[in-house]
C-alpha cells in the first residue's frame, strides 16, 4: 500500500479556530477522517508541529519511502530556507499546500522557499487543497 504523508507547520494545530475568515471553521483533525476514506487505497499518516526542526526531521523522516508529501509549511514557507533544503535533499515529491491565496495577502506571504522545492504549489482552496494534491501525488 501506498504512503502518503499530510505534514502541517506552525499555527495549523489551531485550524477551526484561528482567524476563520481565512483559514475557515473546521480543524485538520475533524477533516482527516474524509481524507483517508476518499483515499482508502493508500495510507495517509499526518503530522503537524509548530517547531522549525521537527518539520525538518519529518521530512527526513518519511522523506526517503514516503510515494509522496502534502506539506503545508505555513508562515515558514516565507522564511525557511532549511525547509527548503531538507525538500531538496529527499527525493519523495513535496506538494506545497496553502489554504488561504497568499498572493491576496501581506506582501511578504508572495514568496515561498519551499515553493521552489516543491513538485508543485496548490493555494487558496482550502482545505479542498490537500485533497487535490494527494490526487496528484497519485497520478504521478
Amino acid at each position: 500500500m501506498k504512503q502518503l504523508v499530510i505534514i502541517n507547520g506552525p499555527n495549523l494545530n489551531l485550524l477551526g479556530k484561528r482567524e476563520t475568515a481565512i483559514y475557515g471553521s473546521q480543524s485538520f483533525e475533524d477533516y482527516l477522517p474524509q481524507l483517508q476514506v476518499a483515499f482508502s487505497e493508500v495510507s495517509i499518516t499526518y503530522f503537524q508541529s509548530n517547531h522549525e526542526g521537527a518539520l525538518i526531521d519529518k521530512l527526513h523522516e518519511v522523506g526517503f519511502t514516503a510515494a509522496g508529501i502534502v506539506f503545508n509549511p505555513g508562515g515558514y514557507a516565507h522564511t525557511s530556507v532549511a525547509l527548503a533544503d531538507a525538500i531538496a535533499a529527499i527525493p519523495a515529491p513535496v506538494v506545497e499546500v496553502h489554504i488561504s491565496n497568499t498572493f491576496a495577502r501581506e506582501e511578504f506571504r508572495h514568496h515561498s522557499f519551499t515553493a521552489q522545492k516543491s513538485k508543485g504549489v496548490i493555494a487558496g482552496l482550502g482545505l479542498e487543497g490537500y485533497r487535490l494534491a494527494l490526487m496528484f501525488l497519485l497520478s504521478l
